[in-house]
């Protein structure tokens, strides 16, 4: 199928980024961008992780599917797995507008948004409609911005939403809710991860299927913060890190005008950084954790980059907004190119290779 996105970049752009956003969400809802990257993928990038299978490495990050109504469409685009979300117990809107700038310059994007969704009814409605046939996918869990035990929130999304999606996503480092970061302290993030998976035991001894469940972290840690987070995921029993989330820094190569906007700068300048935090999480986990690398990723290169510094998986979603959905096809094609020219008769035999 023909990739239109160069011809209606233009006028996307010329939107409001929120209100480009919204209206690309409804397009893929209207099935108006068909199934340009729906071929079948290359053996070579077949890959299991955290007992689940994947047709491809490549996935879409959370944040954009917030409300879980395009999970079908992100598949057909050709990722190889969608997550969805985040999700939070009750409705919210999230902060004011505007909270979604392009930094085009920088093929970058700065986000406020605040965990703005439908709420837990909504998602839950959405992920009871989906077809037995469809792919991979994670259910992207948060807190209310007013909650009095946010834990208690992620226990609440787990719970609610326990065998209707692949995996769970527990994301403790967006900036913009409010001391939502300071979850990931060891002694919040133990107690946390200790609930989470309590509710997890309560699941499985009640007969359901085992969900693994991540946890998803910042990019903007200290060494000890990173040996700390290791040191629970590894004897936690969590089933996977994604690293990472947005960033709070402000990098001096920012040119765009609306760099110093608060909120979570996520694209291109996140690449370099957020690979370097996913190596060191890689070499502390001792690469007995599957990671999934975020941050940055708008090529073939990048993701290749993120596998062989310890991702067994990866995911983007900020180069979707300067490339559009054909993007998915070529970093595909590009990544088989180079783990072949490499030697490497899988995606599992590049991961940490250069940790």
């Amino acid at each position: 199928m023909i990739d239109l996105f160069p011809i209606a970049k233009p006028l996307v752009h010329a939107l409001d980024p929120e209100a480009a956003h919204n209206a690309t969400i409804k397009a893929l809802k209207l099935g108006l961008t068909g199934q340009i990257g729906r071929a079948s993928d290359d053996k070579v990038l077949a890959t299991t992780a955290f007992g689940l299978s994947f047709p491809n490495p490549v996935g879409l990050a959370a944040g954009f599917d917030k409300n879980a109504e395009v999970i079908t469409a992100a598949h057909k685009m050709g990722f190889g797995f969608a997550e969805a979300g985040t999700v939070t117990p009750k409705p919210q809107d999230g902060n004011p507008r505007p909270r979604l700038f392009r930094l085009s310059a920088d093929r970058a994007v700065i986000n406020r948004f605040g965990f703005n969704n439908r709420g837990l009814d909504y998602f839950e409605d959405r992920l009871k409609a989906l077809p037995a046939t469809r792919g991979v996918f994670g259910a992207n869990v948060g807190a209310n911005k007013d909650s009095d035990d946010r834990t208690a929130d992620y226990v609440t999304g787990i719970e609610r939403l326990y065998g209707l999606s692949d995996y769970f996503t527990v994301n403790i480092s967006s900036p913009n809710t409010p001391g939502l970061r300071a979850l990931q302290s060891k002694a919040a993030l133990e107690e946390l991860v200790g609930r989470v998976l309590e509710a997890r035991t309560a699941k499985v001894a009640a007969g359901a299927r085992y969900i693994p469940i991540l946890v998803k972290i910042a990019p903007d840690l200290l060494d000890a913060d990173i040996r700390d987070i290791a040191d629970i995921a590894l004897s936690s029993g969590i089933d996977g890190l994604i690293v990472s989330n947005t960033t709070i820094a402000r990098p001096d190569s920012l040119v765009s005008k609306d760099k110093g906007e608060a909120g979570g700068l996520s694209g291109a300048p996140l690449m370099a950084p957020s690979t370097e935090i996913l190596k060191a999480v890689y070499n502390a986990t001792e690469g007995k954790v599957p990671l999934v690398g975020v941050g940055g990723i708008a090529s073939g290169a990048d993701a290749y980059a993120k596998i062989r510094a310890g991702a067994s998986l990866v995911q983007l979603y900020s180069a979707l907004v300067y490339d559009g959905p054909g993007l998915v096809t070529k970093i595909k094609r590009d990544l088989t190119a180079r783990l072949k020219a490499d030697g490497f008769s899988s995606v599992s035999d590049a991961v940490g290779t250069d940790a």
